[in-house]
């Protein structure tokens, strides 16, 4: 993949502490047992031959979404930036917003609060409030057809986190086979997209915020008008 090729399709920031990037939904951030390509690697690669570094690029990881999740990744360029962005997600002061597709219908608004126990590949909830405390808070934007859109601000963030907590209530996530989607979406997707991120730049210290719209896969009718993103 050429540098143009990459600034279209990934990315959103970048400077010399940090670049901010799209995640494909059914993209790995990081490698695993498939040997797939990564954004992590992409992204790299692309710092290599934007700047012509020589050696190897530091590029740190803070945060991971699921591999069939899309929406905003943010990497730290140096060490410093990495520890003052850790601290932030320890803190909770990075904010994490996301826009997902469910089944059925839940109530306007709501807070969810539950303990959740990873199991290999999957997240249970406990019914004993032994294991990681678990909170997300939701708005629903708009409903058709027995399927909601739901815009979500996640307060801690927990393996499958949104994913669990939601099926567990009757709200599975359309694609979301794991935990009880009866619908497709698209090809090793979910209907779950990271659409903003905001934090306090590691460096300069002033907030940003990015956002970065679903795929093609997300409905049309369910896009939110300009107005409406403000």
């Amino acid at each position: 993949m050429n540098n143009m090729d990459f600034e279209k399709d990934f990315l959103i920031y970048i400077d010399n502490h940090i670049i901010v990037v799209r995640k494909p939904a059914g993209m790995l951030i990081q490698g695993d047992k498939t040997g797939d390509i990564t954004l992590f690697d992409l992204t790299k690669f692309y710092i290599k031959n934007k700047f012509e570094k020589p050696g190897n690029v530091y590029l740190a990881i803070v945060h991971r979404l699921d591999r069939p999740v899309s929406g905003v990744i943010v990497f730290a360029r140096t060490s410093k930036a990495a520890a003052r962005l850790n601290e932030q997600i320890r803190k909770r002061k990075m904010k994490k917003t996301y826009w997902a597709l469910v089944h059925g219908k839940p109530p306007k608004q709501g807070e969810f609060i539950d303990y959740i126990n990873r199991n290999q590949k999957t997240s249970i909830i406990s019914n004993n409030k032994k294991g990681k405390r678990a909170e997300l808070n939701y708005l629903l934007l708009k409903q058709q057809d027995n399927i909601s859109m739901l815009e979500i601000d996640l307060v801690t963030g927990r393996h499958h986190q949104i994913r669990v907590q939601f099926a567990n209530r009757g709200y599975p996530i359309l694609g979301d086979f794991l935990y009880g989607s009866r619908l497709k979406y698209g090809n090793r997707a979910l209907a779950l997209h990271a659409c903003r991120l905001s934090f306090a730049h590691p460096v300069q210290n002033e907030e940003k915020s990015f956002f970065t719209m679903p795929d093609e896969n997300w409905p049309k009718n369910f896009l939110p008008k300009n107005k409406e993103l403000t």
